[in-house]
């Protein structure tokens, strides 16, 4: 029997325990969807995980204006919360994915018009493709209101369009910090700086919320590529802990609001006691990430790709559906550690080197799964890359996944 049937077999086994606990959402009106490799949401108890969602109506057509697209995409989205039970008051995170940056003031009227009263905390990074542009959302709600509250900065005004932070309960979910000057919005030449600036922008959003920067368990550094990975990686691990960092999925991207070329967003946990680092057993301490983090019983963890660990380690495969295979190997052997298997997974968020693979990926990833198929975003951040190997023969990553994982639900 191959690894793959093992693993089917035992996730069929596992399955009947957990599925009772998370209830995938399937609305009745939601739009026809291009993509087919997750449930529209995921309801885990305490909090909702959304599909990205499109632009498109019900009826299959998208509108033509940027801002009725934008509406359109929101409207989706709380298509799927309603579907939960819940309201738009409920979501706490939304994280929007534009192919076309110079877009970025008609968002933030498109959203100051949708939320007028608290809106979301929110993430905006600029990528190559999309499913269905030009926009993609997707969204996190809370079921309990009690503890939600924005998070509001010293001597900043507050943003129309999102909230910098925006607290519940248990968590803290932070919104887009880019390495620019707060002050004028001017971005410096210098990557170091932009880097420290991005990063004491998020570390004041976590104090402005009673945290400290220990108390994060996720973050995604965006970075386009004039930011040198190495400088990122060394100021980054300066401000946290040595082997107890947060979960981490570095993205480079196609762009970032305001001509910005860093920018770091993320999930804290609000009581330190509900914070536990995973790592496996093989894998040594580092300096910039954990390979997953709880915040009580959810857990992030760090984006993988299909790297063969080891001491000749890399990427041997040429192919996005051989690659996947490894992702998902790599992905398992941290839920195994954390006591977990593929079919707690509540979210999953998908990046790929050439969207129009999202089938061939989807014919691997989805063996995975015994069950329902968490939510998930697929995008394509970067354009393509060259995809002949070099001199020792690793191939360029052609997909990379991060996921969220619940060890049981709360109460629906």
């Amino acid at each position: 029997m191959t690894f793959v049937s093992l693993l089917l077999v035992g996730q069929l086994c596992f399955a009947a325990g957990v599925q009772a606990q998370l209830r995938a959402i399937l609305p009745q009106q939601a739009p026809p969807s291009s993509e087919a490799l997750g449930s529209p949401g995921i309801d885990a108890g305490d909090y909702v995980y959304v599909s990205g969602q499109g632009p498109r109506r019900p009826d299959g057509t998208t509108p033509a204006n940027f801002a009725d697209q934008i509406r359109q995409s929101l409207d989706n989205v709380r298509i799927v919360v309603e579907a939960a039970g819940l309201t738009m008051d409920h979501v706490v995170y939304v994280q929007v994915y534009l192919d076309d940056m110079t877009r970025y003031e008609a968002l933030n009227g498109a959203f100051a018009d949708y939320f007028p009263k608290t809106p979301p905390a929110r993430g905006v990074l600029g990528v190559a493709r999309l499913p269905e542009p030009p926009a993609q959302i997707t969204a996190v709600a809370v079921r309990d209101l009690k503890g939600k509250q924005p998070v509001l900065l010293p001597n900043v005004k507050p943003n129309k369009a999102y909230s910098f932070g925006m607290l519940t309960h248990d968590r803290l979910f932070v919104s887009t910090m880019p390495g620019s000057d707060p002050a004028n919005g001017s971005v410096s030449a210098n990557s170091a700086t932009q880097v420290d600036l991005a990063l004491d922008r998020l570390k004041m959003v976590v104090e402005a919320a009673g945290l400290s920067l220990s108390n994060m368990v996720f973050v995604n550094p965006y970075l386009t590529s004039e930011i040198p990975m190495r400088i990122m990686n060394e100021h980054y691990a300066r401000r946290f802990e040595f082997g107890n960092t947060p979960g981490r999925a570095t993205i480079q991207v196609s762009s970032l609001p305001e001509g910005a070329h860093i920018a770091y967003t993320g999930v804290a946990v609000r009581d330190l006691a509900q914070r536990r680092a995973i790592r496996p057993k093989n894998m040594p301490p580092s300096p910039t990430a954990s390979p997953c983090v709880f915040a009580a019983n959810t857990l992030y963890c760090s984006a993988k790709s299909g790297f063969i660990p080891g001491p000749n380690g890399g990427v041997f495969a040429a192919t996005t559906a051989d690659q996947v295979r490894q992702t998902m190997r790599n992905l398992l052997d941290n839920l195994e550690e954390a006591g977990m298997h593929f079919d707690q997974i509540v979210s999953t968020t998908i990046y790929l080197d050439d969207v129009s693979e999202w089938s061939t990926f989807g014919k691997v990833y989805r063996k995975y799964f015994g069950g329902i198929l968490p939510a998930q975003t697929t995008v394509q951040q970067i354009p393509s890359a060259d995809r002949k190997p070099d001199e020792e023969g690793h191939y360029p990553d052609l997909e990379q996944v991060s996921l969220i994982a619940v060890r049981g639900a709360g109460n629906h």
